[in-house]
């Protein structure tokens, strides 16, 4: 059984959850994967990127750890598989070498302990003359400062288990040594203004994944605690909170 954080707890709000600069998102990934023949989303998720690729024209294929989650890209096309839809561990991937003409992960590296395997398995299926895209994910520096501390009171470390949030030093690193050739793509500014309210009923439902493995209670007791000192230090939490959050995603020409 995969070490990998499995999402299906996640399914049903996923969506809800994720958004707001998938559209760019999309938008960059087209430009830079139309004309490839085939092309493999790993950790698919819900669709959220594969599915507008798939109507602008893209031949792709999904592979998702989660059977949930991949239920739910069918769920969308009206009960339908819209295109090849695979159960399967990213770090042992049921492809041929060379299968695709490129690959791309969104936030999925960091719920991977293994990594460098999941990285290896990319270039492998896509192999020389294809290309990998890769963007990390993270949060933006006031989520993280909140998350930090409600870890810290809860106990539990917030680290992630796989690759760190915007560690492309080492991702190039790793690709490099794979025949990768490092490019970065035009960086997306994303606005956000949600007030840190929502982050900790967020928080308190349980629904960020490293919020996983603490007990409702104590994620409760930490809510308490730490509420005061986020008032303090950001202001009124139902107010909200404008900061520009930086998307980055990096490509990977294999030679």
């Amino acid at each position: 059984m995969s070490d990998s954080v499995r999402f299906d707890r996640a399914a049903e709000y996923y969506d809800h959850t994720r958004g707001g600069a998938e559209e760019v998102d999309v938008e960059l990934l087209r430009s830079e994967l139309e004309g490839r023949a085939r092309v493999l989303e790993v950790g698919v998720g819900t669709g959220l990127l594969a599915l507008p690729l798939h109507e602008a024209g893209l031949r792709m294929v999904g592979l998702d750890l989660s059977g949930p989650m991949l239920g739910k890209v069918i769920e969308k096309h009206q009960g339908r598989r819209p295109f090849p839809l695979v159960l399967g561990d990213a770090t042992r991937m049921p492809f041929a070498p060379a299968a695709f003409e490129a690959a791309y992960a969104r936030w999925v590296l960091h719920l991977i302990p293994n990594w460098r395997d999941a990285l290896a398995e990319m270039a492998r299926v896509v192999g020389p003359g294809g290309v990998l895209l890769v963007n990390l994910g993270g949060a933006d520096p006031v989520q993280e400062e909140v998350r930090r501390r409600l870890g810290a009171e809860a106990g539990v470390s917030v680290e992630t288990i796989g690759l760190s949030w915007g560690r492309y030093d080492v991702l190039d690193e790793a690709a490099e040594a794979l025949g990768g050739s490092p490019r970065q793509l035009p960086a997306i500014v994303e606005h956000e203004d949600e007030p840190l309210g929502d982050y900790f009923d967020a928080f308190e439902r349980g629904v960020y994944s490293w919020t996983w493995p603490i007990p409702e209670e104590v994620r409760r007791r930490s809510l308490e605690a730490v509420r005061p000192w986020a008032e303090e230090r950001f202001g009124p939490l139902d107010r909200p909170l404008a900061r520009d959050v930086e998307v980055v995603w990096r490509a990977y020409d294999l030679t």
